[in-house]
């Protein structure tokens, strides 16, 4: 119980009492795709009283961003700035892990809320939708917790150095559920190749630009395999 307090206390805003420790949760760190449940459906029970398609997508996207604290949102900001930067590694880095905004960020935020917003309006359960795109980000998570190779000391490398090469095979078993939703099978596994792909490209970019990961890509990687998950769950 002490590993998910302290998760949800680091995923989410939620008031959730006394401060925990974050070792609990970065010892067992596979249990990220729990906070994708709980997340998910704290933003789905309230947008499925809304009964307009699009202002239900909107809603839902305001409360995500609202209930995470814009957390992970920032990360991709950050990122898209990094990507952006012109110059050498150092420089990339420099334009991450910047307080500032830059057009990168910017660029990077909206067309990932906008695809995301596309696939929730799109989407025939936009419930069930919500919930398989949360928690397919989360496991997103557990994989470059894993995998990511620090280039710099920070969060990421903190719940890194607890971490273990099979934390992601737990994750995925905890991701198990999300197969039984109400969508066609070949619907269900374009969102889990995209679960799959997503943190498998962004470690192979962040490892090349970057020379490692740092918590804004594992944020940022968040967004962005919610957002290809939830399309997936449209396109296929």
């Amino acid at each position: 119980m002490k590993s998910l307090l302290s998760l949800m206390q680091f995923t989410t805003i939620l008031p959730l009492g006394k401060s925990q420790d974050l070792e609990p949760f970065a010892r067992h760190s596979y249990l990220y795709p729990m906070a994708g449940y709980v997340i998910g459906a704290l933003v789905a029970i309230p947008v499925f009283f809304i009964a307009d398609h699009t202002i239900a997508a909107a809603v839902a996207i305001a409360l995500i961003i609202l209930i995470s604290g814009a957390h992970h949102f920032d990360g991709l900001l950050d990122l898209g700035d990094g990507l952006m930067a012109h110059g050498d590694r150092e420089k990339r880095i420099r334009a991450l892990t910047d307080r500032y905004i830059g057009a990168g960020g910017v660029a990077a935020g909206v067309v990932i809320t906008l695809l995301l917003f596309a696939g929730l309006q799109a989407s025939t359960s936009l419930v069930f939708a919500i919930i398989i795109g949360e928690v397919c980000a989360k496991f997103s998570m557990a994989v470059l917790t894993a995998y990511g190779k620090p280039f710099r000391q920070g969060m990421h490398s903190y719940l890194h150095q607890f971490s273990q090469p099979y934390f992601p095979v737990i994750a995925a078993l905890l991701c198990m559920p999300i197969l039984f939703f109400p969508f066609a099978p070949f619907k269900l596994m374009g969102a889990v190749m995209a679960a799959l792909l997503c943190p498998t490209i962004m470690l192979a970019v962040s490892n090349r630009l970057f020379g490692g990961v740092n918590g804004d890509v594992v944020g940022a990687t968040n967004e962005i395999t919610r957002a290809c998950a939830i399309l997936a769950l449209v396109l296929f």
